[in-house]
């Protein structure tokens, strides 16, 4: 496994372990980030930070897909694992915005 891979990996590791964090109700995201080491101030600037992660790991993926396709690399499995993790990032932020526009539709019809 590439030195890139592991990196990524433990990425993934640290915000899945945050997002299990904020599940349990033991990190405030909209809470002051020196409180509690979160970067993020309030909702948007997750969502923005996330989007961005997701972008970037299409981005590494079209790199490692287009470097193997032209020969500049012979790291085929490296590029798949690269495609699997921004097609797996991309269809949870999918969800994620299916789930949120779930809940403002459901805010919306409720009564006053």
């Amino acid at each position: 496994m590439s030195n890139g891979a592991i990196g990524s990996s433990n990425m993934l590791m640290e915000t899945l372990n945050i997002h299990r964090e904020v599940a349990k109700g033991a990190i405030n995201i909209t809470s002051n980030p020196a409180d509690n080491g979160m970067a993020y101030g309030s909702f948007t600037e997750l969502i923005k930070s996330k989007v961005s992660a997701v972008n970037q790991d299409q981005n590494q993926s079209s790199m490692a897909m287009a470097a193997v396709d032209s020969g500049k690399s012979d790291d085929l499995v490296g590029a798949m694992v690269a495609s699997q993790k921004a097609s797996l990032s991309f269809a949870t932020m999918l969800q994620i915005r299916n789930r949120l526009v779930q809940a403002f539709d459901d805010v919306m019809k409720m009564p006053i």
